[in-house]
């Protein structure tokens, strides 16, 4: 789709916005490598399910500390510098991986810590990238919502891509090969990202930023964090992604590796399962891109993620063989896929231009939080308890996670002022900088 230029000459102002996209997906997909990769090869390694979980908590909870304080570190840097720096150290902690390997140099505490530190670092470029996207919008002519649905399609697309690569490639080349793949993937990103936003204002560093002192650093955090707990709504969704986040984070590091690696035939089997989950997330992000602004928020974002929760869960406890989990992995992404679009929207009509970095940081870190147990959970409960009663102990507490859009009138305030009991406008939203009441991502 061709983007009118209000700022002047199309190709031109839509380039930065090409060149995120592109770049996202690119780092995207080959995260996604890393997410097969890696607890594959602690499988073949190891056998052990609890230290595939140990894996995948060291892998994320950097990610919150990165959250939590990146904010400011990103005013200062500027996003095209913080983006460019992100992916080209994820580059070579993840390079180290098999390069260590190939030389018996590696130990599991090493895996540990660099899959650590590419959670450290991968955090603040993905941030630096998703809060430009109101000014690339803006730049383009194009609404908001359509542009975050481009913007999480791309994503959805990547891990789609990058899931179904990772399954074949993992079966051909093993493991270690695949790291070195998204190794270069990150260093991709980075000649992207430095190519297309140079001398963009809104990719520079902030102007009047307070001198680096610890009293200042704190004031911003405060500032973020403040704007963040001063709502109802934005605090019900924090909580409620926050839990069905650490669920999905146990299912997919631990439960699907397992029950593939167990039941289903290997890892093509689970390069499939996944990319059919992305996939149809995909859909969903451009479905929800073409006509989602005609009907409530708040009623798409609560059906859809009942249908992307409990179903997975249900079928892969009870239905043997792969096409009964294939069909709703599928079904499923497609639900997945109009959720970001969603929280996206809000977050960038909510939240103003100069808080974006800083209350992006706190959402991160809010709905992440409970992340890096969810796999640590997930394989003690497949080591203690068994495959399925895994399956149906965090089947069941997603379920009742997803219940509360549908329950609690605090959700209201998802959609705009006279569009929650009828149609919403089909025109989408331009980038605005009325502070309202913003939301994470899933």
């Amino acid at each position: 789709m061709a983007f009118a230029d209000s700022s002047g000459g199309s190709r031109g102002g839509r380039r930065p916005l090409v060149h995120v996209l592109a770049a996202n997906t690119l780092s995207i997909a080959g995260n996604s490598l890393t997410l097969l990769a890696v607890p594959w090869f602690v499988l073949e390694t190891t056998g052990s399910a609890a230290k595939a979980g140990l894996v995948a908590f060291c892998a994320t909870f950097p990610v919150i500390v990165s959250a939590v304080v990146g904010g400011p570190v990103i005013d200062r840097l500027g996003r095209r510098r913080t983006s460019i720096a992100s992916d080209t150290l994820c580059a070579v902690a993840v390079a180290a991986i098999p390069l260590l390997h190939f030389t018996d140099l590696l130990r599991f505490w090493q895996l540990c810590a660099l899959m650590a530190c590419s959670g450290l670092l991968h955090a603040p470029g993905e941030t630096a990238r998703q809060v430009l996207v109101p000014a690339l919008a803006e730049r383009a002519g194009t609404t908001l919502s359509r542009a975050a649905s481009f913007y999480d399609g791309a994503s959805r697309g990547a891990r789609m891509l990058g899931a179904a690569l990772g399954g074949v490639l993992i079966a051909l080349l093993g493991p270690p090969s695949v790291l070195l793949l998204d190794a270069a993937t990150f260093a991709g990103s980075a000649l992207l990202i430095a190519a297309g936003l140079r001398g963009l204002p809104a990719a520079a560093p902030r102007k009047g930023a307070a001198p680096v002192s610890v009293r200042a650093y704190r004031a911003e955090l405060r500032e973020g964090y403040g704007f963040l707990l001063r709502h109802r709504l934005l605090l019900a969704i924090v909580a409620m992604v926050m839990v069905t986040n650490g669920l999905d984070q146990g299912f997919s590091s631990v439960l699907l590796p397992v029950h593939a690696e167990r039941d289903l035939g290997g890892s093509v089997q689970l390069g499939l399962l996944t990319a059919l989950f992305g996939g149809g997330a995909l859909a969903g992000a451009l479905l929800y891109g073409a006509v989602g602004d005609r009907f409530p928020r708040r009623t798409v974002f609560g059906v859809s993620f009942l249908l992307c929760g409990l179903p997975r869960f249900v079928v892969a406890a009870f239905v043997p063989g792969v096409p009964p989990l294939a069909v709703t992995m599928a079904v499923s992404g497609l639900a997945a896929g109009m959720l970001n679009p969603i929280l996206t929207t809000v977050t960038y009509e909510a939240v103003p231009d100069e808080l974006r970095n800083r209350v992006a940081g706190a959402l991160t870190a809010g709905v992440w939080v409970v992340m890096p147990l969810g796999g640590l959970v997930a394989g003690g409960l497949v080591e203690g308890a068994g495959l399925t009663v895994a399956f149906l102990v965090t089947g069941g507490a997603y379920f009742l996670a997803t219940l509360s859009p549908l329950v609690f009138p605090a959700w209201r305030g998802m959609d705009p002022r006279g569009t929650a009991d009828g149609l919403s406008s089909a025109a989408g939203s331009r980038p605005s900088a009325a502070p309202a009441e913003p939301s994470p991502h899933p």
